[in-house]
């Protein structure tokens, strides 16, 4: 356990406060003076380092992916330049195989000099929209190895004791489809780091420098401690679970999965991952951003311990050797990872602290998705280069004592905002014809998943455009726990409801569009918690009344029949019978339905007499969903898993 603070209460608490404004500081610069679009929707985070690199506080608002990288990425700096680094220095790193998340994520770190030696470091980490490689936005699904992604920074210096390096900076911005904007974001950045050296000077000015550092090192040994008294209130012992990515499209049809266990000894936490091969597509994770998981889901379930290397301390983990999905290592492509590896194991490591703290206990939420569209903006003479890059909120999982909460950040940065509709069509050529909350997204459960969200659009004026997306879980469905069902599949459908509609999927890449073509995609829900047989019939009522739930699915999820009289004011009965012997079927028959035959399923799909959600939460089948084609060795995995937290929590 970490030594007694040497500091007095006052002194201490003053000092760690102060920590925390510099850096809330700096991340209000950042806001205020960005150029891209996507950091001023908060895809940025900010961190002050001891002398050594580890962190000793991040932003309040920061996004839960960068979190656990930045002393990494500090680190990476140390050790390139070692003792040349002096006061005046800004060094950019996106490397992410030297702890960082993905390439797009830049990061700008200073060191904060005091009685002529270093005693801290500044970092700002940030998404640039564009940082090279064949597709507009950098998201190349089709890469499997970072050269087909974009640039890759390892550290470099830009500025030298004060002077600013235009050469170096232009290197890394003109290998950008936007280099002014990446050019503003690069001076935002690293003069936010000024603002964070301004605050700790200060500090130093009035308390002295080693009662500064002291403090540094006591901010860390402070959740050290906490975390591991808290430990010693919980119980001992192992557990385990598991989830999946949705394929490798280098290999036949199956999920891969994510082997997760967790040991409480009364010492730590320590975590044991199993990944499987590394896939052939970008969805892989460095070492980096497989760690931020581990700690940032863990630290869901410690809420008021503020975060950084003390919780490391605290929290260990053993990742397995490189060529995995989750420690991919240099040359494989990682850019999508905070949509693969990255969710499923917060999800699964929420699951774990769910039997540890049944109190808090909360089903999975939705994945983190991307869309990008980018080309040429016709709208002016000068044709530039546009990137759409746009993320949706979706829904989280149903709670031990309430429903999951709708249209939310995803896991990956719960400080992550919508993107402003108004703000993307100012910018580019993409019009948003549609916003709003997704019915029957949540997964069904005694305490619904919360719901996700439906967004549509339109090309408008533009030449030579493409469409990629990042995204998972079209087959390995965001999941129910203790007896809840799925939610619904990600995935792009293109020109919906037309002669050449066509459903992408979850995972393309360059895909060519025109102007006038549609797009539309949902975010999925939670999961739900408990058996959905066991919510009130006047819980669904009021789901139907809201649009969380359809008149159809609240009798084919939930069991109970609602007779619509006049919608339109919201007039609604129960029919109390008809629901009773809803219910008694369902129960009847629910097991029976997860033992169904799934080729005659996949048929009846395709015939129409089946609809998706059907398909999903009754059968437990995973189809192509534009298409019908049967995945059977992934509808295998899928059923095992939904009756491990399904069907075996049932009662009858």
């Amino acid at each position: 356990m970490a030594p007694a603070a040497a500091l007095d209460p006052v002194t201490f608490e003053v000092l760690k406060n102060a920590f925390a404004t510099s850096v809330d500081l700096m991340s209000e610069q950042i806001l205020r003076t960005c150029y891209s679009f996507v950091i001023y929707s908060r895809d940025f985070s900010s961190a002050l380092c001891d002398a050594q690199g580890n962190t000793v506080m991040q932003g309040s608002g920061d996004i839960a992916v960068h979190v656990g990288t930045l002393h990494f990425q500090c680190k990476a700096v140390i050790e390139e330049f070692g003792d040349d680094i002096h006061p005046g220095d800004v060094f950019a790193v996106n490397d992410p195989y030297r702890g960082g998340t993905h390439i797009n994520d830049v990061s700008f770190i200073r060191p904060v000099f005091s009685d002529g030696r270093i005693i801290a470091y500044a970092q700002n980490k940030g998404h640039w929209a564009d940082i090279g490689g064949p597709v507009p936005g950098s998201f190349n699904v089709a890469a499997t190895e970072h050269f087909g992604e974009g640039l890759r920074i390892t550290p470099v210096r830009i500025w030298s004791k004060g002077v600013y390096l235009h050469d170096i900076a232009n290197l890394l911005v003109g290998n950008t489809r936007a280099p002014e904007q990446a050019m503003g974001d690069l001076h935002a950045q690293s003069e936010a780091t000024a603002v964070c050296e301004r605050e700790i000077l200060r500090l130093v000015e009035r308390y002295g420098t080693e009662t500064v550092e002291a403090a540094m090192q006591e901010t860390q040994d402070y959740v050290e401690r906490t975390v591991l008294r808290r430990l010693e209130d919980l119980p001992r012992g192992t557990w385990k679970t598991t989830d999946y990515l949705d394929l490798d499209p280098g290999e036949s049809e199956r999920l891969v999965p994510i082997d997760i266990t967790m040991t409480l000894d009364g010492e730590g936490i320590h975590y044991a991952l199993e990944g499987g091969p590394a896939i052939k597509a970008f969805l892989n994770s460095g070492y980096g951003t497989t760690f931020s998981a581990i700690y940032a889901g863990t630290k869901t379930f410690f809420p008021d311990v503020p975060l950084n290397s003390g919780f490391y301390a605290a929290v260990t983990a053993d990742i397995g050797p490189e060529g995995t999905v989750i420690n991919a290592g240099w040359p494989l492509a990682v850019t999508g990872t905070v949509s693969g590896p990255y969710e499923k194991i917060m999800n699964g490591i929420f699951e774990l602290w769910s039997q540890i703290m049944p109190e808090r206990a909360m089903a999975c939420a939705f994945n983190l998705e991307y869309l990008l569209v980018g080309g040429r903006d016709a709208r002016t003479e000068e044709k530039p280069y546009f990137m759409w890059y746009d993320w949706m909120a979706g829904g989280w999982g149903g709670r031990a004592t309430k429903d999951g909460s709708s249209a939310t950040a995803p896991v990956f940065g719960v400080g992550l905002a919508v993107q402003a509709c108004e703000g993307q069509e100012r910018l580019t050529p993409v019009l948003t014809t549609m916003h709003q909350i997704g019915t029957d997204s949540g997964g069904p459960g005694r305490f619904r998943g919360g719901c996700g969200v439906e967004k549509g659009g339109t090309l408008t004026d533009a030449d030579t455009t493409v469409m990629s997306y990042c995204c998972d879980r079209a087959r390995s469905i965001t999941w129910g726990i203790e007896g809840g069902l799925p939610s619904i599949p990600h995935g792009v459908w293109l020109n919906k409801d037309t002669e050449d509609e066509s459903f992408l999927g979850s995972i393309f890449s360059s895909v060519p569009v025109k102007p006038g073509d549609t797009f539309f995609r949902p975010s999925a829900g939670g999961g739900g918690f408990g058996d959905p047989l066991a919510r009130t019939p006047e819980e669904v009522l009021e789901d139907v009344i809201d649009d969380y739930v359809s008149v159809g699915r609240a009798a084919e999820d939930y069991g109970v029949v609602i007779i619509p009289v006049d919608p339109d004011i919201d007039q609604y009965e129960i029919d109390r019978d008809a629901t009773l012997a809803k219910r008694a079927w369902i129960r009847e028959n629910r097991r029976a339905w997860l033992e169904a035959d799934a080729a005659d399923i996949a048929d009846q799909y395709r015939s129409g007499k089946l609809e998706m959600l059907d398909v999903i939460r009754r059968y437990g089948v995973i189809l192509d969903w534009g298409t019908g084609e049967l995945f059977a060795e992934t509808t295998k995995q899928h059923r095992e898993q939904m009756i491990r937290r399904s069907a075996d929590h049932w009662t009858n």
